[in-house]
């Protein structure tokens, strides 16, 4: 069986396979400064810097760390909340010939020092509110570039008003540096002339860091090549423009943020408006007030914005396109979408490893609660986890995938590398870990996690159908289903739910008889636990495995 049932289902004018620049990213801002000297490439509360002072400042930092040495192929470590110095950061050490390393805000030193020995790191970039970590973590003081965040803005304060409560505060902090760091505005007043570009398609671009199901995290090994090639086909994919304006508030020290965000936008030439956090009425605020175009996001934060009180008065108009995956999309919110607004969630699915988009619906014929359908340039099968034999329609088995999107292997971890790929049909695939299937239209739907099926006396329980199913009740914000032991059924299906604002006195028994009308009797959850909030990472996503493991502790 074939994939190719999805052309019927193409974008028109878009291609089936592109062909990746041989240029760098550096190449990609260099361009579009030539381009838009003067158009908006970043706008960060209120404050906005043009293509010109962005290239500008990336070319002082990267003068700076080619004077600090750092060298073609040594890796930097970029720990920041979005802000415009971590794009000045990303772009400078590109441009300095070296390798991203990026970093999440929420780690702590146990996690910092990981990443510092396995990736080899000579520098790290951060703010001064994160020192703290990076020392506890081993990194000498002399190896840390800090910067603090509202030093970029007029006075090198927030401004409260308009901010969300508490903003300001976190913004303005005067926080010491330690002794020997460089400040952020001593690297930026670096004038000597900025290295020669000596970076291709062919070199390392990006260190970026698995979670992990097990163990410490793996360094994903990425080419110019595999970013830049998403980079260019999500323009096509999505029909962007110069003319957009993006919502930059999916974390930027993740994949998505990085490649489709961040990398997409100023390829383009677009203005990005960058959010340091999530914050549902702000967000809206910003998207009416700029006229936002686009907006990349994960499920998590339209259901919030979609239970703000606030939410009958919010304007959305001016999106063309919202998206995103990192978690099915609950029909119940899509559906409100389109009464709401008009608008169409389109979900899409990609791994660190295959530098965000693998899969994608099609802008114009979108499946809810759907991965989509394999990306440009893309091949992906569904295939028995047991024989690897392709699997017919309809059937589940492992998602693998192959093409320029899809990482070289992880750092120094060879046999893992070897464990990750398959051959299939001659030709090297990458295995997901992913359970799904593939219809009739060649889109592709996941059933779950390769680990995180539960089986309640031979019933196989897919705990993202179940979570999906619950968002349909009017009182439940949020659900998260794990396994829990059964003397009976051996496993037994556990959900943990926020109830929505409002719904305060829906009970385990109400939810447990809706859900008994609303699923299959072996799917509804045996045990039901409020929470007033679930874990979720630094990226937001919910932290199933969080869950699982406490609930296994018990």
């Amino acid at each position: 069986m074939t994939t190719r049932a999805h052309h019927a289902f193409w974008p028109p004018r878009v291609p089936h396979a592109i062909t990746p620049p041989a240029t760098s990213l550096a190449d990609n801002l260099l361009v579009s400064a030539r381009r838009f000297p003067d158009r908006p490439a970043l706008v960060f509360l209120g404050q906005v810097t043009t293509y010109a002072q962005l290239l500008a400042q990336v070319q002082r930092l990267a003068a700076w760390l080619a004077q600090r040495g750092v060298q073609r192929g040594d890796r930097v470590l970029v720990d920041l909340q979005n802000c415009p110095q971590l794009v000045v950061a990303h772009y400078a050490i590109f441009s300095a010939n070296a390798v991203v390393v990026p970093v999440n805000p929420m780690n702590k030193a146990a996690e910092l020092r990981h990443l510092i020995e396995d990736s080899g790191a000579v520098l790290a970039i951060t703010s001064a509110d994160l020192t703290a970590e990076w020392l506890a973590a081993g990194m000498a003081a002399r190896d840390l570039l800090v910067t603090q965040l509202a030093e970029v803005l007029p006075g090198g304060r927030a401004a409260p008003d308009g901010l969300p409560a508490g903003w300001a505060d976190w913004l303005n902090a005067d926080l010491a540096l330690p002794d020997g760091a460089t400040p952020w505005a001593e690297a930026l007043a670096c004038r000597a002339a900025p290295p020669a570009l000596e970076t291709g398609a062919d070199d390392l671009a990006l260190l970026g860091y698995t979670s992990g199901t097990t163990g410490h995290p793996k360094g994903c090994m990425h080419k110019h090549s595999s970013l830049q090639h998403n980079v260019f086909a999500g323009a096509l994919w999505a029909n962007g423009s110069h003319e957009d304006v993006v919502l930059g508030v999916v974390p930027m020290f993740h994949i998505t943020g990085m490649v489709v965000v961040l990398h997409g936008t100023l390829m383009a030439g677009a203005s990005l408006v960058l959010m340091p956090r999530w914050q549902r009425e702000y967000a809206a605020r910003l998207i009416k007030h700029h006229r936002i175009t686009r907006w990349t996001n994960i499920p998590t934060m339209v259901i919030d914005l979609l239970a703000s009180p606030e939410v009958d008065s919010f304007d959305l108009s001016s999106l063309v396109y919202i998206g995103g995956g990192g978690a099915a999309m609950p029909q119940a919110i899509a559906e409100r979408l389109v009464q709401r607004w008009g608008l169409r969630y389109a979900e899409g699915y990609g791994l660190t490893e295959t530098a965000a988009p693998s899969h994608s619906n099609p802008h114009d014929a979108p499946k809810q609660q759907c991965l989509g359908v394999p990306y440009i340039s893309c091949d992906a099968r569904v295939v028995d986890i047991d024989t690897l034999r392709e699997q017919p329609v309809g059937t589940p088995g492992e998602i693998i995938v192959r093409g320029p999107m899809v990482f070289d292997g992880y750092w120094r971890r060879p046999e893992a590398t070897a464990a990750a790929f398959i051959e299939f049909d001659g030709r090297r695939f990458f295995r997901t870990g992913d359970i799904g299937f593939v219809d009739a239209d060649g889109y592709f739907f996941m059933t779950d996690r390769l680990k995180r099926m539960i089986n309640a006396s031979g019933f196989k329980v897919w705990p993202s159908e179940v979570e999906n199913l619950m968002h349909g009740h009017p009182g439940v914000a949020e659900a998260c289903i794990v396994s829990a032991p059964d003397a009976y059924r051996g496993e037994t299906v556990k959900a943990f739910v926020v109830r929505r604002a409002g719904h305060e006195a829906l009970s385990a028994e109400q939810l447990r008889d809706w859900c008994r009308a609303n699923m299959a009797a072996y799917k509804v959850p045996a045990l039901i636990e409020f929470a007033d909030s679930l874990p979720k990472s630094g990226a937001g996503k919910v932290m199933w495995r969080a869950l699982q493991e406490r609930e296994k502790a018990r």
